[in-house]
């Protein structure tokens, strides 16, 4: 039996990976701290240190860990303010959907990109200097373009990136 990710069939969903008790201690200080060293990682879940590097291991096969990152700090590097912009495309237009979204990816402001199903197309989260470069923002790349009907721009006061609840509750 490998643990290599499975690849399914198009349109079948995968098997949920199984996770161990160990496993969920794992997935849950890891994304409280990505990096933790081995030791203390292993020492927190109570297992030997190869155990948990095997583990870890083991984890990023099987495609449940999928990426390590840095927590930036948009203050720091001159972006005080952060804003939710929803889009909705024309209805004549959306064959421009994939496009639009290409685009919006390579703006420097535009920190997350949601693709959604509803009354609006796209929920852009921007991190900008201040609201004149929002404004600049939503000018610039969205009422300028045919293409789109509708903006909506909502200011964020507090953002938190926590664990997604219905992550913890299966961790």
């Amino acid at each position: 039996m490998t643990d290599a990710p499975q690849i399914s069939a198009p349109g079948v969903e995968p098997a949920p990976v199984v996770l161990d008790a160990v496993d969920r201690q794992i997935i849950a200080l890891l994304h409280e701290n990505a990096r933790i060293p081995n030791v203390d990682l292993a020492r927190a879940v109570g297992v030997s240190p190869s155990t948990c590097l095997a583990r870890v291991r083991s984890l990023r096969e099987r495609g449940v860990i999928v990426r390590y990152t840095a927590e930036i700090s948009p203050a720091a590097l001159g972006y005080h303010l952060q804003a939710l912009v929803s889009v909705r495309i024309r209805p004549g237009a959306r064959h421009l959907m994939e496009q639009i979204s290409d685009e919006l990816r390579t703006q420097p402001e535009v920190a997350q990109l949601f693709f959604l199903g509803g009354s609006e197309d796209f929920l852009i989260h921007v991190r900008v200097r201040d609201s004149d470069h929002v404004r600049q923002f939503v000018l610039k790349n969205l009422s300028a373009n045919p293409a789109v009907a509708l903006t909506e721009t909502n200011l964020v006061f507090e953002h938190h990136t926590a664990m997604p609840a219905g992550l913890r509750a299966v961790l």
